[in-house]
């Protein structure tokens, strides 16, 4: 038997390859660098209203369409890149989605100036600046949204930024391990080496 599937980790992952890889290479794993950051933000606000995995799969695909995830070449986009984006079946096609895309990257950009990175701007909000681990025993205690997750996006909103309203903030704040809510019966719970990327 594969090794890899013998380990416990957190059951929403469930066997798929992708999410299993996701899972043990990335999610709660603390995020330092904006350029991940900001993947991870055109990610997440491309998912609302959709599963994950749907993203996850198309994640190659949206590298590709979005400039490597390059938050400068993409608030540089066009009307002429809409247009092409939305001939592309390789994500998801929804205009209002692409668009704030675009936009959500000036946006980030402005806060980069305004905190010397985004990611300064997110640990801003958590309790002295660490990130929060959280003990959960089962899958059913994990929370949708926080208060945490309620001001971060209320102050993005007043930003400008769209498609990330709290459940989706605390869904990113979940990915970028600014929360850590693996399941303390997983073993990524206690595995020192994946800390940050």
């Amino acid at each position: 038997m594969d090794q890899n599937m013998e380990k416990e980790r957190c059951g929403w992952c469930g066997t798929d390859p992708l999410y299993v890889k996701y899972h043990d290479e990335e999610w709660g794993c603390e995020v330092t660098d904006d350029h991940k950051m900001f993947e991870f933000l055109v990610l997440e606000s491309s998912q609302a209203g959709l599963s994950w995995s749907t993203i996850l799969k198309k994640r190659e695909n949206y590298r590709e369409a979005f400039a490597d995830f390059d938050a400068l070449k993409v608030s540089r986009f066009t009307s002429e890149d809409v247009e092409r984006l939305m001939q592309n079946s390789g994500i998801i096609r929804n205009r209002l989605k692409i668009t704030s895309t675009i936009s959500n990257a000036r946006y980030f950009l402005e806060v980069q100036k305004e905190f010397g990175s985004f990611c300064n701007y997110l640990k801003s909000f958590l309790p002295e600046g660490k990130i929060i681990i959280n003990h959960w025993k089962t899958l059913d205690q994990l929370p949708a949204s926080t208060d945490l997750s309620d001001t971060i996006s209320k102050d993005m909103k007043k930003r400008g930024f769209k498609f990330f309203g709290t459940t989706i903030c605390y869904a990113h704040l979940q990915a970028v391990g600014y929360v850590n809510d693996h399941l303390d019966s997983c073993f990524y719970k206690n595995n020192s080496s994946s800390t940050s990327v």
